[in-house]
């Protein structure tokens, strides 16, 4: 037959793979694979869209293994296999052998509009359209949603709940349903309707769980875990809920009270805007310009309470009502600005689509101050666990909640503006009694390192310990009252190497702006803290002995959540709404993510402090800047007075500029400025 031997030994290993899964399956071998068909999509292709209950064709000569050669041995796997002269000369596969049509033309439909580019909708990712596709094959591309021409109750449920996606804060235009009609429609029309239901479902679902915003465009330092729907789950889950389509799919957004008090303020706000904008069903038809003429017209002169023509002049006579004039452009010009579309005027097909689904866009900022915050809960866990702890970063409290009760609450300082505290939620393991701490890399590069080319004991005289090893400089600060760290530290593993600690200045928390940290958080009152959360073994006044004895460290016997959040609105335990400073500037950048303010991320900045009594406004950064580096020139610095340390209990001299007050060894508050690190420790 002319087949090489390389050929013939390539097909006799195919075969015999096979024989074993011939014979369990009953069925005959597949004609033999092409080069293009060995792909690790192409057998979950073919598999997927055939109807399971069409046989597969058998060949005569199927599975015979008397005609298979003699496997040739393998040679070593580190030995080079030379090509034979007829490699060359084999034949090669020009394309894969296409996938089987389904049967019924419906079904044919749906796998034909899956196999095109077109996209289905506009922010749909790649990943999405997949599993929509292997969800489809999986049921023989046969429709779920539509059925004899018309939507099933579950199609219906869940169209409803699409269209009232503003009570939760979400866009309805984001989520469009097709219009079926009286007409008689077309498999293609069918298919493509079916499948941007799916893909409408889809994107609801992802964005009720905080899918809607790249995280990363607004902070690297905000980093939750989204529990992001699989999209062939949510289509399995919701297309067989029938009636309860709807209430499932509300179900992707969070059900916390937190969220479900903020929800319950939007509606108010909003209904104290008036009543919702009217729709109308307009019929497709071609863009309409000024100037044009068009039986769309006179609906749409209804929806915006125009008069039915234009009235006549001394020059002209009145208009047609079919004309699209100047004040019918005005008036679509005016919704498509309020919609959050180009505002040209033009009647294009997304006006069209728009005019025909109701949608509340926010009317006042505090609206969009509420979606803001609303959209801060899909990034928690949807189960915050039955017990936790919150830190809530612009409030500068953390709580401690038991068995979904506030038990405790107390004061924190947080991160600068400079330096914030990360946003994610992370499990306590364990707290450390009498922690050491042990200087960065970037600090001791910055600060540690040219004092002691300085001076050799200049750590030692502020009670750092010296670790020489290997080559390696390491700097330490021991346990102690001076500690940095304080008497003990709280710690959930995490990749921002951020924790909850004591500090040994405790007259910082008298102020009420108490961002003054690298991004770690402090508890006021850490050993009350201590007994809310550790076992009940280890009380505070337990850990209170343990001081001054060497480092201890207490695990937990179940690892306990910890919610580092950032509301700057909620409803408080007492009813009452409650806004707060924009600490690090994220209102402002979430606004412009959800469509709420005009703006580019790029030139978002946060708020600028005011000024209190006594001292200048601080200089902020934005959340994604770092301090500038300090320039060294080569002309010589001005001489200055030496600098003498005052040790403990000697009276401190008086200071020509105000500074901040010492923090017994925390980075960047009693040495230079260092340059931010790349990762927080604070």
């Amino acid at each position: 037959m002319g087949v090489t031997r390389s050929a013939s030994v390539a097909l006799s290993a195919l075969v015999a793979s096979c024989i074993g899964y011939a014979a369990q399956a009953e069925v005959a071998e597949p004609p033999a694979r092409t080069e293009a068909s060995e792909r690790t999509d192409a057998p979950v292709v073919q598999k997927a869209s055939v109807d399971p209950a069409t046989p597969s064709p058998v060949t005569p000569d199927a599975a015979k293994p008397a005609s298979v050669a003699p496997e040739a041995p393998k040679p070593p796997a580190d030995a080079a296999v030379a090509p034979t002269p007829d490699a060359a000369s084999a034949p090669v596969a020009e394309t894969p052998a296409p996938p089987p049509v389904p049967s019924d033309p419906l079904s044919a439909a749906v796998a034909a509009r899956l196999a095109e580019s077109t996209p289905l909708l506009a922010r749909l990712t790649t990943k999405e359209r997949e599993a929509i596709q292997a969800f489809y094959a999986l049921g023989a591309f046969k429709p779920v949603w539509i059925v004899d021409g018309a939507y099933t109750p579950a199609a219906k449920a869940a169209s409803a709940r699409l269209a009232a996606a503003g009570e939760d804060g979400l866009k309805a235009a984001a989520y469009p349903v097709p219009v079926l009609g009286t007409q008689p429609l077309t498999e293609a029309q069918v298919a493509d309707a079916e499948l941007k239901l799916s893909a409408a479902v889809v994107l609801y679902a992802r964005d009720a769980r905080g899918g809607r915003i790249h995280l990363p465009s607004l902070s690297r330092l905000i980093t939750p875990t989204l529990d992001l729907p699989a999209a062939d789950a949510v289509l399995g889950r919701i297309a067989t809920a029938g009636a309860q389509a709807g209430a499932l799919l509300q179900a992707y957004n969070p059900s916390q009270p937190g969220y479900l008090a903020l929800k319950a303020r939007l509606a108010a706000a909003r209904n104290g805007h008036g009543a919702p904008e009217p729709t109308v069903q307009l019929p497709a038809g071609p863009v309409l310009k000024l100037g044009m003429r068009d039986p769309r017209v006179p609906a749409l002169r209804a929806r915006f309470a125009l008069a039915s023509r234009a009235p006549g002049t001394l020059d002209d006579a009145p208009g047609e009502a079919d004309a699209y004039d100047a004040a019918v452009a005005a008036a679509v010009a005016s919704f498509q600005r309020r919609r959050g579309l180009p505002a040209t005027g033009t009647l294009t097909q997304q006006t069209v689509a728009a005019l025909g689904r109701p949608d509340a866009a926010p009317a006042s900022d505090d609206e969009a101050a509420l979606i803001v915050n609303m959209e801060r809960w899909r990034w928690l866990p949807a189960d915050l666990g039955r017990d936790y702890v919150m830190v809530n970063i612009p409030e500068f409290q953390v709580r401690v909640f038991k068995d979904g009760r506030k038990r405790d609450e107390a004061r924190v300082i947080v991160g600068k503006v400079e330096s914030p505290t990360p946003i994610f939620s992370g499990l306590m393991e364990y707290a450390v009694v009498n922690p050491s701490w042990n200087v960065p890399p970037s600090i001791l590069k910055n600060e540690f390192l040219p004092g002691l080319a300085r001076d050799p004991n200049y750590a030692a005289r502020r009670g750092y310990e010296v670790v020489y090893r290997n080559g390696t400089v390491s700097v330490r600060q021991p346990p102690g009252e001076r500690n940095a760290l304080g008497f003990i530290k709280f710690m959930f593993p995490n990749n921002h190497a951020v924790y909850l600690h004591d500090t040994p200045n405790r007259s910082l928390f008298s102020g009420s702006r108490r961002a003054l940290s690298h991004g770690c958080v402090r508890v006021d009152d850490p050993f009350r803290f201590a007994d809310a959360v550790l076992p009940e073994a280890w009380t505070g006044e337990r850990l209170k002995k343990l001081i001054g004895k060497g480092e201890r460290t207490v695990r937990l016997a179940e690892k306990l959540p910890v919610h580092l959040a950032y509301f700057t609105a909620f409803v408080d335990d007492a009813g009452a709404f409650r806004t707060l400073p924009d600490l690090y500037g994220y209102d402002a950048r979430m606004k412009i993510a959800l469509g709420l303010a005009p703006g580019s991320l790029l030139v978002a900045k946060a708020p600028a402090p005011k000024a209190t009594a006594g001292k200048p406004a601080p200089k902020l950064a934005t959340p994604e800047a770092a301090p500038k580096p300090r320039v060294t020139t080569t002309a010589p610095e001005p001489r200055r007075k030496p600098v003498r340390e005052v040790r403990a209990g000697e009276p401190r001299p008086a200071r020509t500029a105000a500074r901040p007050p010492e923090e017994f060894g925390e980075p960047g508050l009693w040495g230079p400025v260092a340059p931010r690190p790349s990762a927080g420790w604070w």
